[in-house]
C-alpha cells in the first residue's frame, strides 16, 4: 500500500509553501494573460458594454437648465405640409422665433453647405443669422487604397460672416456601432454651443465616455411648428435663457432592426433597445461638457494593477482550500468589484471595467479549484488502489470522499484484532502434496468467505499469513463499535466456516470420497496499538503493531488448547458483553509476557441462568475445589454445548494419573 501521509490530512509546512508558490504563480499567469488581453479590440470591446449597463445603473437627472430639443418630426411635416428639407426662410422664422422667445443660444444640427434653389431663401436665412446660433459641419474619414484623407464639409461662408458658428456635428461610434465617446473635435458642435452660450468647458480627455440621461425622448422636447410660434402653442417663458438644439428627430424613435436617419445606439439601448436622435446626443454632449458631466477611462496602468490585485485577492481566498466556500468567496467578491467600478465612475468620473477584476479573481479562483479537484481525484485514486483489497467498498469510497479520516505513516489508536487461522492446515497440505492447484483452492474457498465476514463488518484486513488472516477494527476509519464488530465478524466466520464444510461434505458424498472437514481458531483483543505504514521505502504495508496484536494472535493458539474456536482477550469481552453473552474461560499467561490474562469466549445462545453457573463454576476452579466426579461438570455440558470440550478439558486435568499394571 503505498501511499505518503501528509498529502492526506491538513496541509504540513512543506505542502503549504509549495501551494502557496503555485498560487502565486498561477495569479502571475492570469495577471499577465488578462493585461494582454486587455489590448486587443474585442475586450476593449467587452469593456465599453459593461460600461453601457453601469452607467444605465441608477441614471443621474438631467442637470439644472438642459437644453431644449426643437424636433423636425412627423407632427411637424404634417403641419407645414412639406417634406423634408423645408426652405431656409423656415429656418430663419425658426431662429428669429426663437432669439424672441429668449433663447441664449441656438444650435441648428442641419448642415448648410450648399446653395438652396431659392437664392431668396438663403438670403432671409442669412439675414436671420448671429452670434448666438451655431450651424453644424461635419467631417469624414474617407478611407482609400491610396491614402485615407479627412473631408470636411462646413456651412456656406455667407452664413458664418454673420457671427454664427460652425461646429462638427460628427461623432465617433464604437466597434459595435454604439455612441459612447465624445467627440474629440476642437470645434466640436456641443463644445461651440456651450461657448457662446457663455459657459465654459476643458477640453474632455481622449476617449471620454458619455454619461447617457435615460432613453430617447428624455430631454425636453416640442415640435418645430410649434417653436415657430411658441406664443400660441408653448407655455410662457418655455425657451427664455434656455440652449436650444434643432434637428431631426423622429417622434417614434426607431428601433436597432429599422435602423433610421441621424439616429444612434447609446449605452441606454442595451435596455430600451431604441436609437436616440443625433440632436439629442448633441444636447446629452452638451451637458457632459458644461457639467464635466463626462467619464474618464482608467489608465492602462490602473487597470493592469486592478487586475493583479484581484488575481492575488482571489489567491488568499483559497489558499487553504476550495470548495462551496470558494463560490460564496466569488460572488462577494464580484459583487464588490462591481461595485467599487460603479462607485468610481458615480462619485469619480472614471470607469474602471470590472471585466478585468473579475475575471482575474474568477480565474484564480477556478484555477486552483480545478487543480484541487485533480489532485483530489489523484488521491482518490490512490486511496481506492491502496485500500481496495484491504477495506470493503463502502469503507473505501467513504475513506476516498473524505481523506482527512486518514492519517497515514503511523498513529496510536485502541484497535480490535483478529486472527484467525485454519487448524491442521500442516496435516491438510501433507495429504494434498501432490495436488497444490487444489490445495491453493481449497485455502482460497475457505479465505474468501472468512475476509467477506471481515469487510461486512467495516474491518481492515491487514494481512494474509499462509493459512492465517490478520484483520483490525477502528482504523484507518474511526469505529466506536470496533469490539462489537469484530466480534460479530468472528461469529460470521464461524457461520460461514459450517457453510463451506457442508458443501465439502456434499461434494464427498457425489464422488463417493473422503470428506475434507475444516476448522479454524479465532482470537480477538482490544488495547491500544501504533498504526500506519510499516516496512520499507521501497514496499510498506498499511498495518499495526503492538502488544495488543501479540497477544491476539496467542488468544488465537490457545484456542486449540481449549477446544474453543473463538477467544478474547479481557478489554474486547468488557466492550462487548451488552451485546453477546460472555463467558470466562481461564486467566494465562500467553508466550512472551508476563503478566496473567483472561480469557473470554462468546456462549452463543446460552441462557442466563446458564452464565450463571458457569461463572460459579470457573470460580469454583480458581479456589480449587472442583473435584473430576461433580456432576457440575455434566450439567454444564447440556447446559452449554458450544463450550462441551473446554468441559471436557478441564476435567480431564482433574483426574488423577492412571498407572497401568507391571
Amino acid at each position: 500500500m503505498q501511499a505518503s501521509g501528509g498529502r492526506y490530512g491538513q496541509l504540513d509546512a512543506r505542502g503549504f509553501a509549495l501551494r502557496r508558490l503555485k498560487l502565486l504563480g498561477l495569479a502571475a499567469f492570469v495577471s499577465i494573460a488578462l493585461s494582454l488581453a486587455t489590448l486587443t479590440n474585442a475586450w476593449l470591446l467587452n469593456e465599453l458594454r459593461s460600461f453601457d449597463y453601469l452607467s444605465t445603473v441608477g441614471t443621474p437627472p438631467l442637470p439644472d437648465n438642459s437644453p431644449i430639443v426643437v424636433a423636425i418630426d412627423e407632427p411637424s411635416m404634417a403641419e407645414i405640409g412639406r417634406q423634408w428639407p423645408w426652405p431656409r426662410a423656415l429656418h430663419a422664422r425658426l431662429i428669429e422665433a426663437l432669439r424672441k422667445a429668449g433663447a441664449r443660444a441656438i444650435g441648428m444640427d442641419v448642415i448648410f453647405a450648399e446653395p438652396s434653389a431659392d437664392p431668396a431663401h438663403d438670403d432671409e436665412l442669412e439675414n436671420a443669422l448671429g452670434t448666438d446660433v451655431v450651424l453644424a459641419g461635419d467631417q469624414t474619414l474617407v478611407e482609400a487604397p491610396q491614402a485615407d484623407q479627412f473631408v470636411r464639409t462646413e456651412p456656406l461662408a455667407r452664413f458664418t460672416a454673420k457671427g454664427a458658428r460652425t461646429g462638427i456635428a460628427s461623432v465617433n461610434l464604437g466597434g459595435d456601432g454604439t455612441l459612447r465617446s465624445i467627440p474629440d473635435y476642437p470645434d466640436g458642435f456641443a463644445a461651440a454651443l456651450a461657448g457662446i452660450a457663455g459657459t465654459r468647458t476643458q477640453p474632455p480627455p481622449t476617449d471620454a465616455l458619455i454619461q447617457v440621461f435615460g432613453p430617447a425622448r428624455t430631454y425636453p422636447t416640442v415640435s418645430y411648428y410649434q417653436a415657430l410660434d411658441p406664443d400660441n402653442f408653448l407655455p410662457e417663458g418655455t425657451f427664455r435663457d434656455r440652449v436650444v438644439l434643432v434637428g431631426l428627430s423622429l417622434q417614434n424613435a426607431p428601433s436597432i432592426a429599422d435602423g433610421g436617419a441621424d439616429a444612434f445606439a447609446t449605452s441606454d439601448t442595451v435596455h430600451s433597445n431604441k436609437l436616440v436622435s443625433g440632436v439629442e446626443m448633441q444636447a446629452t454632449i452638451y451637458d457632459n461638457l458644461a457639467h464635466d458631466l463626462f467619464i474618464q477611462r482608467g489608465p492602462r496602468p490602473v487597470v493592469i494593477a486592478a487586475i493583479a490585485f484581484a488575481a492575488i485577492l482571489a489567491a488568499f481566498a483559497v489558499l487553504r482550500t476550495t470548495g462551496w466556500r470558494t463560490l460564496g468567496y466569488a460572488i462577494v467578491a464580484l459583487s464588490l468589484i462591481v461595485l467599487a467600478s460603479y462607485v468610481a465612475m458615480r462619485l469619480g468620473h472614471v470607469f474602471l471595467s470590472p471585466l478585468g477584476p473579475g475575471l482575474a479573481f474568477l480565474a484564480v479562483a477556478a484555477g486552483q479549484a480545478g487543480l484541487d479537484y485533480a489532485d483530489e481525484r489523484r488521491r482518490r485514486r490512490e486511496i481506492t488502489r491502496a485500500f481496495q483489497q484491504y477495506l470493503s467498498p463502502a469503507l473505501v469510497e467513504r475513506l476516498a470522499k473524505d481523506p482527512s479520516h486518514l492519517k497515514l505513516g503511523g498513529e496510536r489508536r485502541t484497535l480490535s484484532i483478529l486472527f484467525c487461522d485454519i487448524r491442521g492446515f500442516t496435516t491438510i497440505a501433507e495429504e494434498m502434496k501432490d495436488d497444490p492447484e487444489r490445495l491453493t483452492t481449497l485455502v482460497n474457498r475457505l479465505l474468501t468467505p472468512l475476509s467477506d465476514a471481515v469487510l461486512k463488518q467495516g474491518g481492515t484486513i491487514d494481512k494474509y499469513i499462509g493459512d492465517c488472516l490478520m484483520a483490525f477494527w477502528n482504523a484507518p476509519l474511526d469505529d466506536p463499535d470496533h469490539a462489537v464488530h469484530a466480534v460479530r465478524a468472528a461469529l460470521d466466520m464461524l457461520a460461514a466456516l459450517a457453510r463451506v464444510n457442508e458443501e465439502l461434505e456434499a461434494e464427498a458424498k457425489r464422488e463417493r470420497g473422503p470428506a475434507q472437514t475444516l476448522r479454524i481458531g479465532i482470537g480477538i483483543n482490544t488495547g491500544e496499538c501504533v498504526v500506519g505504514n510499516m516496512g520499507s521505502h521501497q514496499r510498506f504495508d498499511y498495518s499495526a503493531l503492538g502488544d495488543a496484536v501479540n497477544l491476539a494472535s496467542r488468544l488465537e493458539g490457545a484456542s486449540k488448547d481449549y477446544g474453543i474456536s473463538l477467544l478474547l482477550g479481557e478489554e474486547t469481552a468488557r466492550l462487548v458483553e451488552k451485546a453477546f453473552p460472555i463467558a470466562e474461560l481461564d486467566r494465562i499467561t500467553v508466550k512472551g509476557r508476563s503478566t496473567v490474562s483472561p480469557v473470554f469466549t462468546v456462549a452463543v445462545g446460552a441462557k442466563k441462568e446458564a452464565l450463571e453457573r458457569h461463572r460459579s463454576f470457573v470460580q469454583a476452579k480458581y479456589d480449587g475445589v472442583l473435584q473430576a466426579h461433580d456432576v457440575v461438570f455434566d450439567q454444564l455440558q447440556k447446559a452449554l454445548p458450544p463450550l462441551a470440550r473446554y468441559y471436557e478439558r478441564e476435567r480431564s486435568r482433574l483426574d488423577p494419573p492412571r498407572h497401568e499394571p507391571g
